[in-house]
């Protein structure tokens, strides 16, 4: 059975191995630090999706209040679900809860950044199963 509940320091370590898996290497010390600045933010939220006690996913939220609509937009800015139990649900429960989260805020709409690469085809054939649409391209300047 899938849990999906709010992220605990005791995920620390299965969200270090996550984010590694999903492209991003970082260290547990890295991961503390990022972490308890995303905590200390009301706007934002980490959900982790358990399968058998184990931490297979993660979502991670935040509201972005724009200049063009009156009601905020919930974005997804990280969705990862461990390769070896992908195709068992844990992505649409995390999306799930991520929209509930969402509504829950008053979000006018949720969206989703995807890397634009041949290994991010499968995440976009996905987030199209889930009834996202391609509405623009991202632009991006390192500083």
């Amino acid at each position: 059975m899938i849990v999906v509940r709010a992220y605990s320091v005791d995920d620390l370590d299965a969200v270090a191995e996550l984010m590694t898996e999903l492209g991003y290497p970082v260290t547990r010390a890295q991961m503390r630090s990022r972490m308890e600045a995303i905590g200390s933010h009301p706007d934002y939220a980490t959900l982790v999706a358990e399968l058998d006690g184990e931490a297979a996913g993660l979502v991670g939220l935040r509201l972005l209040y724009g200049y063009e609509y009156d009601q905020p937009i919930a974005q997804i800015s990280t969705l990862v679900t461990k390769a070896a139990y992908r195709g068992r649900g844990i992505g649409k429960a995390l999306i799930r809860h991520a929209e509930k989260w969402a509504a829950e805020r008053g979000a006018a709409a949720i969206v989703v950044t995807s890397g634009n690469r041949p290994d991010r085809e499968a995440a976009h054939r996905f987030y199209h199963h889930m009834g996202f649409a391609v509405t623009g391209l991202r632009f991006a300047k390192k500083l």
